[in-house]
């Protein structure tokens, strides 16, 4: 009975997987061709950095309460409230963009409020994982996560890139519709589990007198855990920098290559690929023996990878690189995961999460705010000719547009493989107790 119910768990898991992976890809095809639009319509990198930081504002206000909503209401109603609001705002965007009238701040607007439900909706899925699986498929069903995330990314952007050109926004936001129903559709017709109802947390009265308490219970957890306040510390540095420079990619590649979309698609796959093949490499291994090594291993192998990236301007070594730095993402990610999975019980998991996530979500909004601010005001006006910056760097970079973007991808890739082998040396011998 015990097998025959693991196994029923385990295919709902993987029916809401496979929902959310054709999903992920429609939207995948609309957020590139937006981001294309863009830049065709700004040709400034604030404006696409902006983005980022706007879908990331709101989902940071409500990141403490969000965890109480996941650990009190029904998650599969959260997940289903997530994907609606993220199908209407696409239509949104469609209607504005036929009737002439897509504005840059009608991209932000929308942006927040899809921010705001996704959170909601992704937090909900990470909080069911360990209810839907047991602990011996955690680091499977991570990588699963990491495999439908990158695979989106093999097959969205180069088709996006492709079809931006013969039928616009309007095809690809339509394709991005019936996606969004396929995953719909698959989380109504799955039983997802509810947590067991905790009983008097912290002793607290069950009338939640002290509401503060309540929201600021993940926060007070992870501080009580010293290994698991290391491993969140360690990981926003790592995202910081990451998204610091990972913010100008899309700018950077279309100014340095005369704003070949098909070029950017496909580097976009060979990431996908990459990411692909790391899930398939952790799926099928079962990932290591000690998470945490993993994890900074990881984060050692994308630093390098994206720094050889940033350093070259050839099609073939920018392809190779990108493969190589997401083959990386799945064994930080998945190692990643399996530590949190584990030392956390389930009951509080959504509060836990969603503090987690809210430092996250912070850290990547200070990034996105300030790369554009600094590659349109600071690096790209002195990586030109005659700029203040030129003389230094300009024999490596160059000093056409994009050179000031790919600088600051360098040094930030440089400080993700500092950020991985300074946290293996003295970090990664909290194993024991990770």
């Amino acid at each position: 009975m015990k097998i025959k119910s693991e196994l029923g768990y385990l295919s709902s898991f993987l029916i809401i997987w496979f929902g959310q992976l054709i999903s992920t890809i429609g939207s995948s095809m609309t957020s590139f061709a937006i981001n294309i639009w863009i830049w065709e319509f700004t040709g400034q990198a604030t404006s696409l950095t902006l983005m980022g930081f706007f879908s990331l504002l709101p989902s940071i206000a409500i990141a403490l309460i969000s965890g109480v909503i996941v650990d009190r209401y029904h998650r599969k109603l959260l997940m289903l409230v997530g994907d609606t609001v993220a199908v209407g705002t696409t239509i949104i965007i469609l209607l504005l963009y036929w009737t002439n009238n897509l504005q840059i701040w009608h991209l932000y607007l929308t942006s927040s409020l899809t921010g705001i439900f996704s959170g909601l909706q992704s937090l909900a899925y990470s909080a069911s994982v360990s209810l839907m699986v047991t602990e011996k498929h955690y680091t499977r069903a991570s990588s699963l996560e990491f495999l439908a995330n990158y695979g989106s990314k093999i097959i969205a952007p180069a088709l996006s890139g492709y079809l931006y050109h013969i039928i616009g926004l309007i095809g690809i936001g339509f394709l991005d519709i019936l996606t969004f129903s396929y995953a719909i559709s698959s989380v109504i017709l799955v039983h997802i589990p509810q947590p067991p109802k905790e009983k008097n947390p912290e002793n607290q009265s069950p009338e939640l007198a002290n509401i503060w308490q309540e929201l600021s219970y993940g926060w007070r957890y992870i501080k009580s855990q010293k290994s698991l306040l290391a491993l969140l510390i360690t990981g926003l540095l790592f995202w910081f920098f990451h998204d610091l420079g990972g913010s100008l990619y899309t700018p950077m590649i279309l100014a340095r290559s005369q704003n070949n979309t098909v070029l950017l698609g496909s580097l976009a796959s060979a990431a996908g690929l990459g990411g692909v093949i790391g899930a398939l490499i952790i799926s099928t291994w079962g990932g290591t023996k000690q998470p945490i090594q993993g994890f900074f291993w990881g984060m050692m192998g994308a630093g390098l990878s994206k720094t050889v990236f940033g350093l070259t301007n050839h099609n073939l070594v920018w392809i190779g690189s990108q493969f190589c730095s997401s083959l990386n993402f799945p064994l930080n990610g998945s190692c990643e995961n399996v530590i949190w999975l584990k030392q956390v019980p389930p009951q509080v998991q959504g509060r836990v999460f969603a503090a987690r996530s809210l430092f996250l979500q912070l850290s990547s909004a200070l990034a996105y705010l300030i790369s554009g601010l600094l590659a349109d005001q600071v690096f790209e006006p002195g990586m030109k000719a005659n700029g203040s910056l030129a003389w230094l760097f300009g024999g490596i970079f160059g000093t056409n547009q994009g050179a000031g973007m790919a600088l600051i991808y360098v040094v930030c890739a440089l400080c993700m493989f500092l950020v991985g082998l300074f946290g293996y040396r003295f970090l990664s011998t909290s194993g024991d107790r990770l």
